[in-house]
């Protein structure tokens, strides 16, 4: 059966793009017109109690069930016990991705997230205390993925949900001021996934 993803071409919305090319999970994109408030209505609203995107429906869920799953992370996280793919079984292994997919769930998405909203801001005062705020902290981030990378091809190890969550943001380093050759270790591992056939997919599936 085909999965409904409800998203826009955002990094949230493509991290799971990508995940699902990765499964190999057949689905369909509902574009959600975040532009013009499409994540309001209450069709959305049903799906996605915090009217957010990205959002998922599974008709065949546990027990052949119908289920809706909203919030990136958790999404993910359904998608790779779904399918078997992408977490470790084993304990100490299924940690480190959770704890690699927490820190992008916590900290890098809304740190760099910030940076591209005062971007955007007109007044230039509050533009240039929001860019100089956020920005330190999203390149403190970025070193700290590159300090995890230094010893390991992804970052829990082998590929898994966590690398695609983290993507998902990596993808918009331009957005953030970030220029990846100041973070080797970053940028070998973004042009490695970059290179994966379903990767690319990912990316290239209209989600708006």
């Amino acid at each position: 059966m085909t999965i409904e993803l409800h998203a826009w071409n955002t990094p949230n919305g493509r991290k799971i793009s990508v995940a699902l090319e990765e499964m190999e999970l057949p689905y369909e994109v509902v574009p959600v017109d975040i532009r013009n408030g499409q994540q309001f209505e209450a069709s959305f609203l049903r799906i996605s109690p915090n009217n957010k995107i990205p959002a998922i429906v599974d008709p065949d869920g546990p027990g052949g069930q119908p289920i809706s799953v909203f919030e990136s992370g958790a999404i993910l996280f359904y998608l790779a016990r779904k399918t078997g793919k992408f977490l470790p079984a084993d304990l100490r292994a299924q940690t480190a991705v959770m704890e690699w997919l927490m820190w992008q769930m916590g900290g890098f998405g809304p740190i760099p997230g910030q940076v591209h909203h005062f971007r955007a801001v007109a007044d230039e005062t509050d533009r240039r205390y929001g860019l100089q705020r956020f920005s330190v902290e999203t390149h403190r981030l970025y070193g700290v993925l590159d300090a995890r990378l230094a010893s390991t091809d992804y970052v829990a190890g082998e590929l898994s949900i966590a690398d695609f969550a983290i993507l998902g943001w990596a993808w918009r380093h331009e957005r953030h001021q970030v220029d990846l050759a100041a973070y080797p270790n970053v940028a070998r591992w973004y042009a490695a996934l970059m290179e994966r056939p379903a990767v690319q997919r990912g990316f290239a599936r209209k989600l708006d």
